[in-house]
């Protein structure tokens, strides 16, 4: 080990690539190259002992061998699920055992890395990359200022443009974003590289590309074609990705915030002085020294005026309401199908009008003002009077007088209209457990005496139930000589003489 650290630090091999090649932390490397081979003897004789999961060893290499890029927490759970007595010791610990594993059997950890290739410089006029930011600013006060920004590169001469917003950016800002832009390098290019943002895209279905409403109009009008990036992969426009670190830390850095428009008017003076005027670390070009000359290969631009009905796709919740701009709307009851259900949101003279993805309209609010409201329709909410009333009407021809009866539950519909059908269904679940007649005299004597509860209905007529069948036990009667010739005052007992009880105490 001694040697072959020494032998590939002379041939040149950094400390990092020895300690991935070998499998060891880079400063046991940076450790074993300060010393001589005496004192890494004494070293190693210190420090060796045994090791606490060597019978372990053959079963970590097994699966190190099967699958090599498996870690060490995951290898840790693997011996305690296979290992019913494995004792308990520190995550470190299997760490340690495994990376000696792994050099002992030279089984490196696997890392699947992206293969690179430089990109070629595009013509002029071919290609530009947008990208959106967000960063916060320090207010007069102390306070801290979130805004946001669109910023725009032209990939061949890194002609930049930035414009911020103090409101996140939606598909009518982005596209008067383009035409400011546009505006400022003097051209439109014949490609513009994208993220997959909700701003721009509603979804992307395997290449079918589906645009938000207000910019399929805008792109539409303006012909430069759509690049859409695939998801989770920034570094196929690299460009725009540094633009938006440049800006961050080269202009939004300690920067205090005022207002948007003092911002704005910061930033198209950096861009001058700076972002477009100091040469590029790549290019060693000015930007806006290759800007005059990629200008003439941009398409002409002619200002255009847009009015937008702007749409916004939404996930509808489970519980039948959206939330827009920190508000809730309701929608009709049964409208939510699905966690995938999506309606279009937008604004039309101070109302939030809410549609289905055909563009239907489904409903819409007057807009609140406030922040955090609840606005519900009450026609939204699903009607079940019907279906209550039916029941009552049901269940009341069960009983001798149905109208009695409906009278009765519609009382207790507006003394507990919540519970109305548990009531009334406890209420009748009594049949089964007393008699009709019962049932009739429960019902004259609650409606007497105003008892509107299930509870004490079931009560009354347990207790009616008792009385009835205790009037019903028969008195015994008593039975008469009938058979007898004499007339009973006139019969006469037998009687014994008291010397008979003597004689037979004596004997």
């Amino acid at each position: 080990m001694y040697h072959e650290i020494h032998r590939m630090s002379r041939e040149g091999h950094s400390i990092q690539s020895i300690a991935d090649y070998l499998v060891i932390n880079w400063r046991t490397i940076k450790k074993i190259l300060s010393m001589n081979e005496q004192s890494y003897e004494d070293f190693v004789s210190q420090t060796t002992r045994d090791k606490e999961l060597v019978q372990y060893e053959s079963f970590i290499k097994y699966k190190l061998e099967q699958y090599q890029s498996t870690s060490a927490a995951q290898m840790h759970d693997w011996l305690k699920e296979h290992y019913i007595d494995f004792p308990s010791v520190a995550s470190k610990t299997v760490y340690n055992f495994v990376m000696w594993v792994r050099q002992k059997y030279h089984l490196p950890k696997i890392k699947h890395e992206r293969d690179y290739f430089i990109v070629e410089d595009l013509p002029f006029g071919k290609q530009a990359q947008v990208d959106f930011g967000e960063y916060s600013l320090r207010t007069g006060g102390g306070l801290r200022k979130k805004v946001y920004f669109f910023t725009f590169v032209l990939s061949r001469s890194r002609m930049k443009f930035v414009q911020f917003s103090d409101v996140p950016f939606t598909s009518s800002l982005a596209v008067l974003a383009h035409e400011k832009a546009f505006e400022y390098i003097q051209g439109l290019p014949q490609e513009i590289v994208y993220d997959q943002d909700k701003v721009f895209l509603h979804d992307e279905n395997n290449g079918d590309l589906l645009l938000t409403d207000g910019f399929k109009k805008y792109v539409s009008s303006r012909s430069f074609q759509l690049h859409f990036c695939r998801k989770a992969d920034p570094e196929s426009k690299g460009k725009i990705e540094n633009v938006v670190k440049y800006i961050k830390q080269n202009f939004l850095y300690n920067r205090p915030y005022v207002d948007i428009e003092t911002l704005n008017s910061e930033a198209s003076a950096w861009l001058s002085r700076t972002a477009n005027y100091v040469p590029h670390a790549r290019t060693k070009i000015s930007p806006q020294s290759a800007w005059m000359e990629e200008k003439s290969s941009l398409k002409p631009f002619t200002p255009q005026q847009y009015s937008f009905d702007e749409k916004r796709v939404y996930y509808l919740r489970k519980d039948n309401s959206i939330s827009y701009k920190s508000c809730m709307y309701s929608v009709p009851q049964g409208t939510w199908k699905s966690p995938e259900t999506k309606v279009l949101v937008s604004e039309e003279n101070g109302f939030v009008v809410i549609k289905d993805l055909r563009e239907t309209e489904i409903c819409r609010h007057q807009k609140s003002e406030l922040k955090g409201k609840t606005i519900v329709n009450n026609n939204h909410k699903r009607d079940t009077s019907h279906k209550i009333t039916e029941l009552l009407q049901s269940e009341a021809k069960r009983f001798i007088d149905p109208v009695k009866a409906l009278q009765y539950f519609e009382k207790i519909r507006e003394s507990k209209p919540r519970y109305t059908r548990d009531q009334v269904t406890a209420i009748c679940s009594c049949f089964e457990k007393f008699s009709s007649q019962t049932m009739n005299q429960t019902l004259d004597f609650c409606v007497e005496h105003g008892i509107l509860n299930a509870h004490n209905f079931s009560s009354v007529a347990q207790r009616i139930e008792q009385e009835t069948k205790a009037s019903e036990i028969k008195t015994p009667s008593i039975k008469t000589l009938a058979n007898c010739s004499q007339s009973a005052d006139e019969l006469i007992p037998n009687t014994s003489q008291i010397d008979v009880y003597e004689q037979i105490m004596l004997n």
